[in-house]
């Protein structure tokens, strides 16, 4: 599972470089704590077999989401959401969303033990691992997805096996059953790579120069008439 911090840079990253003129404190820890929402399925798994990488990390979730957020900001003649905080509600809302799915779920869909992205329809754990490749001599060479893929997943992707069959570990439930296993070791894991490192310091280093008091002097007053149509949508 990724490590929570890494989920939280990349939160804090998106938010720095997608909320715009809705940029503040409060907003950024909005983003950031939807990108951790996923990772409370390491919580459920404590009782629910099976519901780490999975009960919050499927596709359904924040396909949902998007249209529920889709049909009352843009198809509503009076949108819940815009009547009560405004175009940087809507902003925010957006941004948390993509906090959710791009921080949250996918970075776990790209490392072992995978996703199960399609959980409770089924319950195969995939993982999106490969290459992609120009050869002078086969041309473009891609191994991520691959149509003849032999695995029990509807999916073209690589299975790692299932919810039934692999319990996966994380720092809340060592041994990834339901209980509390108060006698196994617990690690809460940083980083356990050198380029999240490097996602957790550009994190910092983007949040810094966004908080800087020059930059948010010219944006307390809050975006022209223009602007927030702009950012609405």
């Amino acid at each position: 599972m990724t490590p929570t911090p890494l989920t939280a840079a990349l939160g804090a990253l998106l938010a720095a470089a997608l909320l715009g003129p809705a940029f503040d404190g409060r907003s950024v820890a909005v983003v950031v704590a939807a990108a951790l929402l996923p990772t409370l399925d390491a919580v459920a798994s404590l009782a629910i077999p099976g519901a780490t990488n999975a009960l919050a990390h499927n596709v359904w979730i924040p396909l949902a989401l998007a249209g529920l957020l889709y049909w009352d900001t843009a198809l509503r003649e009076r949108s819940a959401l815009r009547e009560r905080y405004g175009w940087r509600g809507v902003r925010v809302g957006w941004v948390a969303l993509a906090g959710f799915a791009v921080a949250g779920v996918a970075p776990d869909l790209f490392a072992e033990p995978g996703v199960s992205l399609l959980y409770p329809v089924e319950n195969v754990y995939y993982v999106v691992d490969g290459l992609l490749l120009f050869s002078t001599q086969d041309g473009v060479v891609q191994t991520f997805v691959s149509t003849t893929a032999d695995g029990p997943g509807l999916l073209p992707f690589e299975s790692t096996g299932t919810t039934e069959t692999r319990a996966v570990s994380t720092w809340v439930n060592p041994d990834g059953r339901p209980g509390l296993a108060l006698g196994s070791e617990r690690e809460f894991v940083v980083v356990d790579a050198g380029w999240q490192a490097v996602v957790l310091a550009s994190a910092v280093a983007s949040l810094a120069v966004r908080f800087r008091p020059w930059t948010r002097a010219g944006t307390e007053t809050g975006p022209s008439a223009d602007e927030a149509g702009e950012a609405s949508r």
